[in-house]
């Protein structure tokens, strides 16, 4: 990988990151906000949506969900896990797509593709390529001696 692509990749990685990141805080940081409207609306699966936004669930998930974006947030910003969380992110992701999708239509303006989907590939993408080892923290953290006896933790974390 040329100087370039390793740094487009950085870049990529870095205003991914800085988006998710965004997103938790400002969730985080308003404490009237809940993912309640957001569930309750689904369009398909409305009977799991319902079940998350129910009043005893509601709480649990909307913190689950804040916390889930920040640190996906953190994690693509400092290069470390950038595997799992882009696999926990793509289903995040997923789970942001299905309430809003009304077969063809997503939201009120896109036709089967919207800006999850995107979010999507650019994850997946970011898992695939280990992103993390592009001058970020993944390559310290396959050095850690944990990650030296447990090769297959290794393969996850970067």
């Amino acid at each position: 990988m040329t100087l370039w692509q390793k740094a487009a990749l950085f870049l990529l990685r870095i205003s991914m990151g800085s988006m998710f990141l965004y997103a938790g805080i400002t969730k985080l940081m308003n404490p009237e906000w809940s993912a309640g409207d957001y569930l309750a609306s689904a369009k398909t699966f409305k009977g799991f949506y319902l079940f998350l936004a129910a009043p005893e669930t509601v709480g649990a998930v909307s913190s689950l969900n804040e916390w889930a974006l920040t640190l996906l947030g953190i994690s693509l910003i400092l290069g470390i896990f950038v595997r799992l969380s882009s696999v926990l992110g793509i289903i995040l992701m997923f789970l942001y797509y299905l309430p809003i999708l009304d077969f063809p239509y997503v939201g009120k303006s896109n036709f089967i593709v919207d800006q999850h989907v995107i979010y999507i590939f650019v994850l997946l993408y970011l898992a695939v390529v280990r992103a993390g080892r592009v001058f970020g923290l993944d390559p310290r953290c396959a050095r850690l001696p944990l990650c030296r006896r447990l090769p297959r933790l290794r393969g996850w974390l970067g």
